[in-house]
């Protein structure tokens, strides 16, 4: 039995959007973008928006998100020296746990070059026990959740 394939979703999709710009060493021998590399983008623009929005102090702060489960679907290369946007949204906030769904998209491209999620748990930087979400991570998601988040 076999399911069909999800289709690339539209950059009108993603409520923030971040460039970023590829790097040779992203490339690999067969001359795109290497498959791991997409994971440091999604890592990249969550951790980067969450930064600067306030909610994320990560040489200090008491509670820290932990990546607990992650995936991505490719449908089309990306290559130095194209510039990635990073496309990012929250799909659920649990009374601990954040999915983020992101998509990648080549320079202008109106569709997704790679999307995926992960899930941060948030826990005590000390004992990394799970913790409530604190107040000023629940308000930097607001305005990147979508219906039924």
């Amino acid at each position: 039995m076999s399911t069909a394939r999800p289709a690339p979703e539209r950059r009108t999709a993603y409520r923030h959007v971040l460039p970023i710009t590829t790097r040779w060493a992203d490339n690999d021998q067969y001359g795109h973008v290497n498959n791991v590399v997409y994971y440091q983008y999604f890592d990249t623009v969550v951790n980067r928006y969450l930064i600067e929005a306030g909610a994320l102090d990560v040489a200090s702060g008491e509670a820290i998100g932990l990546v607990v489960e992650t995936a991505c679907r490719y449908f089309a290369p990306v290559s130095f020296p194209d510039t990635v946007h990073a496309g990012l949204r929250v799909a659920h906030v649990g009374s601990s746990s954040v999915r983020y769904e992101i998509g990648l998209f080549a320079n202008d491209d109106e569709f997704a070059a790679g999307q995926g999620h992960f899930v941060h748990v948030y826990v005590d930087r000390l004992s990394r026990r799970p913790v409530p979400l604190p107040v000023p991570l629940r308000a930097a998601l607001e305005p990147l959740r979508v219906a039924g988040a």
